[in-house]
C-alpha cells in the first residue's frame, strides 16, 4: 500500500501542535489512530513506526507531544542530552494539557473525510501513557500502550500527580498494554500495580511481557529486538482489525 505524508498544525488551548499524517493514498475511508511517540518527539523510527500502521489501513496522526515547550519541528536526538531535556519537558507540561491535545488530535482526525470516524490510539514510553490516558473518551475504541511510564508511579506531568490509575474505570475501549522485562523504568511491582488496578476496574484488556529492554519497538539503537517487534506489531494489527473495523 502506498503512502501519503501531509502535515497539519491542529489548534488546542495552548497552542497550535504540528501533527503529521500517514495515510493510504487510494481512495476510501479508514479507520483513524493517534499515535503518540516517546520523549523524543517525531524522530525518524516514530516516523516508520506510524507508516508501517498506516500501511496496513489507517489514517495516522503522530502529535508533537511538546509543541508548547519545543519549536515546531524539533526532533530530539537519542543520546543524554536529549534524553535529559525530554524528560525536563515532560515533567513541565500540566497533565490537562496532554489530556486537551489528544482530544484536539481525535477530533482532527474524526474530521477528516478520508477518516471512517472508528478511532484508536496507540503510543510507546510517554507515548504509552498517553494512550492509555485517551482511551478514557468515550470515542477511542482500542489503545496500544508500549512499555508506557509513570502510570504505577502516578508522577506525569508538571503536577507530579496525574490519577492515571485510579481513572482506570472510565476506559470503555479495549487496552493492549506490552512490557519489557527487562526495562528499569516500569518494574516487576510496577507492573504488578498496574495489571491489579485495571483488573479491578473490570477494564478489558490483554497483557504482554516480552524479554526484551524499554523502547524494543524502536528500530534503532542497541535496545531494539526485532523478533519481539515483529510480535508487537502483529498484537497492534489484531487488536485494531478487530475494534476498529
Amino acid at each position: 500500500m502506498i503512502l501519503r505524508e501531509d502535515v497539519a498544525d491542529v489548534d488546542t488551548p495552548s497552542g497550535p501542535m504540528r501533527t503529521y499524517l500517514f495515510r493510504p493514498s487510494a481512495a476510501g475511508r479508514y479507520p483513524g489512530v493517534v499515535f503518540f511517540s516517546e520523549i523524543f518527539q517525531v524522530t525518524p523510527p516514530i516516523r516508520r513506526m506510524a507508516a508501517m500502521l498506516a500501511g496496513a489501513g489507517y489514517i495516522v496522526a503522530v502529535p508533537e507531544v511538546y509543541h508548547e515547550l519545543e519549536p515546531l519541528g524539533a526532533v530530539l536526538r537519542y543520546d543524554d542530552a536529549g534524553k535529559e531535556r525530554g524528560n525536563a519537558d515532560k515533567y513541565a507540561k500540566p497533565v490537562a494539557a496532554y489530556d486537551a491535545d489528544a482530544r484536539a488530535a481525535l477530533d482532527y482526525l474524526k474530521a477528516l473525510p478520508q477518516c471512517s470516524g472508528s478511532l484508536g490510539v496507540m503510543g510507546v514510553c510517554l507515548g504509552g501513557h498517553l494512550a492509555f490516558r485517551a482511551c478514557m473518551h468515550a470515542d477511542v475504541l482500542a489503545a496500544a500502550c508500549f512499555y508506557a511510564t509513570d502510570i504505577h508511579t502516578g508522577t506525569l506531568g508538571k503536577e507530579q500527580r496525574d490519577g492515571s490509575l485510579e481513572r482506570a474505570g472510565e476506559i470503555r475501549g479495549e487496552l493492549l498494554m506490552v512490557w519489557g522485562r527487562q526495562d528499569p523504568h516500569i518494574p516487576l511491582e510496577g507492573r504488578r500495580r498496574i495489571y491489579e488496578a485495571l483488573t479491578a476496574a473490570g477494564v478489558t484488556f490483554t497483557w504482554h511481557e516480552f524479554n526484551a529492554a524499554h523502547a524494543f519497538m524502536r528500530d534503532e539503537g542497541e535496545r531494539y529486538d526485532p523478533a519481539c517487534a515483529r510480535l508487537g506489531y502483529a498484537l497492534i494489527f489484531d487488536l485494531f482489525g478487530r475494534r476498529l473495523r
